[in-house]
């Protein structure tokens, strides 16, 4: 590669990041998701404006085609954004309020995703398709895109509007987190047997099995092992270099899952996961540092990359958007109205739950990427996911800053006496 090839590759490097953390920080400032600002950057820059004038549109694809580095940037900031959502799982994840919690998630989840697949087969199209894509791992897609939650933009929500202490975050985020956990799982499947139509049926169901396998494992006995090496005197890496050994578990996570052609963006989940493994103190100053680049660089680009992928000029069907975002929201918040019934909650609360718990946010978009990469979906089903994530994601930050402009409650309280969760100035309640 020559100096002025990879000159052209930073130039557009630094056009994404500025424009990402530009846009992050107006929307921020408009009180609205930081991610809806990182992905128009990419839009900006794409074919629905910049990218309309040839010069510009010539600069931008001749840079794409250097070396595969855009490439690369785009999944390492993916690989970093499903690490550190791994490890934030054992962070938010509380054992309190079971019963709220499985109510919320076997019904409020476990319906929108049953009734996906239950219809999936009749409203699946040859326009929601791509090259790989068949009729098992689109129905799987369409499923898990109508029960995802976010849980990085709901936590960055409740961060922000000052009320990750209430018990009604940490309800939505127990529920977003095992919730994500099945989803993810459920895509990792759609992945696995993606163009494998005509794939003998016994080579298919080893994939699948290996693929079931390797996320059960890294759930569950692999995170004890590396509980285990955490605390080796052996470990000198993680001693004197905590950082480096958190990034070389994330490698070595997606080195295993390559060589059983497995999906890098569920080891990477996997091994956020395992490092913390309930002992966030030992590697929080790494966490942090690593956070701090992959938010500040890495991941804002992968987001702005998305936006880039967007196509609002050929890549849209209006009728598709519409028919699936209005399809989706109402089954999810009627789902979730019902599964709070259940546990107990009503009124105000239950449009609080609902609207919270629509946010699809990152892993919506994550969602999308993942299955547009591998060829299950095409480009406007793809733009689809993507306004459906940011879409939700919106919604959900602007209704809960009007609840506690308001000084309504978040959530009613649970017993006589007890204080009302409202606004960030009222943090009693635990």
């Amino acid at each position: 590669m020559t100096n002025s090839e990879l000159s052209q590759v930073l130039l557009l490097l630094l056009l994404l990041v500025g424009f990402s953390q530009a846009l992050g920080w107006l929307f921020v400032k408009l009180r609205q998701p930081k991610v809806v600002g990182e992905i128009l950057a990419g839009v900006v820059l794409g074919n629905s404006l910049l990218g309309r004038f040839p010069f510009f549109a010539h600069f931008v694809e001749s840079a794409k085609h250097q070396g595969n580095i855009l490439d690369f940037v785009y999944w390492l900031g993916l690989l970093l954004l499903m690490f550190l959502a791994g490890a934030e799982t054992q962070q938010l994840f509380s054992r309190e309020e079971r019963r709220e919690v499985a109510w919320l998630t076997i019904v409020g989840t476990g319906l929108p995703f049953g009734l996906g697949l239950l219809f999936a087969p009749w409203l699946i199209r040859p326009s929601l398709a791509g090259p790989n894509g068949n009729r098992i791992a689109l129905t799987i897609i369409l499923a898990v895109g109508v029960a995802v939650t976010s849980v990085p933009v709901v936590s960055k929500i409740f961060a922000d509007l000052k009320i990750l202490h209430t018990r009604f975050a940490r309800l939505v985020l127990g529920v977003a987190v095992l919730e994500d956990i099945v989803l993810w799982l459920a895509l990792a499947i759609a992945t696995a047997s993606a163009g494998k139509g005509l794939l003998h049926p016994r080579a298919m169901t080893i994939h699948l099995l290996l693929t079931v396998a390797f996320f059960i494992l890294g759930l569950t006995i692999v995170p004890r092992l590396i509980k285990r090496i955490n605390k080796s005197r052996f470990n000198v890496l993680a001693r004197h270099s905590p950082t480096g050994y958190a990034m070389a578990v994330l490698l070595a996570y997606c080195v295993a899952a390559g060589a059983l052609d497995i999906s890098l963006v569920f080891a990477a989940f996997l091994a956020g996961f395992a490092v913390v493994h309930k002992k966030r103190k030992l590697f929080s100053e790494s966490l942090d540092a690593i956070g701090k680049v992959s938010f500040a660089f890495f991941i804002p680009i992968y987001f702005a990359i998305v936006g880039l992928k967007l196509d609002l000029i050929r890549g849209v069907s209006l009728e598709m958007m519409i028919v699936f975002i209005a399809g989706t929201c109402i089954i999810k918040v009627l789902s979730v109205s019902l599964a709070g019934r259940f546990a107990g909650f009503r009124g105000l609360d239950l449009i609080n739950l609902a609207i919270t718990t629509n946010a699809r946010g990152g892993p919506g978009i994550v969602l999308a990427s993942v299955a547009f990469d591998a060829g299950i979906i095409s480009s406007k089903f793809y733009t689809t996911l993507v306004v459906a994530a940011v879409l939700t994601s919106q919604v959900a930050g602007t209704w809960l800053d009007y609840v506690l402009r308001k000084g309504w409650p978040l959530l009613a309280p649970k017993a006589a006496g007890e204080s009302r969760e409202m606004s960030p100035e009222n943090p009693s309640v635990a």
